[in-house]
């Protein structure tokens, strides 16, 4: 239960940080949503083997959380959660993909390698600009910022209605929890047996909910649409934010930074 807590709480924290009062705070979401969707189409773009050329690409989500005035800390332990995941996609590479492509010395580097980290650095990259997106903008923003985009209607509807209401499953799933934990003794009722009945219980139980918060909604004359005070407007701001970026993201697309760096470096010493 304490676990289910503690998620329910760290989740709710991407909210908290989105109600600060920052210059990215402050930008329209369709900016930062257009800006992240060009970021994260540059990136994965890339070919397998690209490792150096993403690198560059990391000062992206380091800007916007200097921007935003976010906790990196808690945000890299976040992206970390991810990691593993992406190197478990990739940990086969180098055995299906042994062709050597750079020699250090004795050492030979296969091409599985170089796949192998360029998928777990895409994802280190994708997950990071989703989750600062959420940090500085708020799920629900996001969703009316893609609805005014040209998402269909019902379909953004359908995510704030899960985002708001993942929170009331949780805590449902969390007082059956509890009082799973309290009407146990030892190991009984802790048994592959009651999850069933647990779950089972859990269902019934949203599902009336859920039909007692669609009475309400109608009773308050819900017509399929949250209106909103905040007003948001794309201007000057918003157009250099967006412009600045996406040429960035595309010039680093196109020519790699890092490798032209570093000739530049080593030339010096020549």
């Amino acid at each position: 239960m304490a676990s289910i807590d503690g998620a329910l709480l760290d989740f709710k924290r991407l909210d908290q940080l989105a109600a600060g009062d920052t210059v990215m705070h402050r930008l329209d979401p369709r900016a930062k949503v257009l800006a992240t969707l060009v970021f994260i189409v540059s990136v994965v773009s890339f070919g397998r083997y690209e490792l150096s050329a993403l690198i560059p690409f990391f000062v992206f989500p380091a800007a916007v959380i200097g921007l935003g005035d976010l906790p990196a800390g808690y945000l890299i332990r976040k992206i970390a959660l991810i990691c593993p995941f992406a190197l478990v996609v990739g940990m086969f590479n180098p055995i299906f993909d042994s062709a050597v492509m750079l020699q250090l010395g004795p050492l030979a580097i296969s091409g599985g390698w170089f796949s192998c980290a360029s998928i777990v650095v895409r994802a280190a990259l994708t997950v990071s600009a989703a989750i600062i997106l959420v940090a500085v903008t708020g799920f629900p923003a996001i969703c009316r910022a893609m609805e005014r985009l040209g998402m269909p209607a019902a379909f953004a509807m359908q995510l704030v209605f899960l985002h708001r209401y993942i929170f009331v499953l949780t805590e449902e799933g969390g007082r059956a929890a509890r009082a799973r934990e309290l009407r146990s003794f030892g190991k009984n009722g802790r048994g592959m047996a009651s999850y069933a009945s647990l779950l089972g219980h859990l269902l019934l139980r949203t599902w009336l909910r859920a039909e007692r918060i669609h009475m309400a909604m109608l009773a308050r004359g819900f017509t399929g649409a949250f209106h909103t005070r905040e007003l948001s407007r794309f201007g000057a701001r918003e157009l250099i934010f967006l412009f600045s970026w996406s040429t960035l993201c595309i010039v680093l697309r196109l020519h790699n930074a890092a490798q032209l760096l570093g000739s530049q470096v080593t030339g010096l010493f020549r």
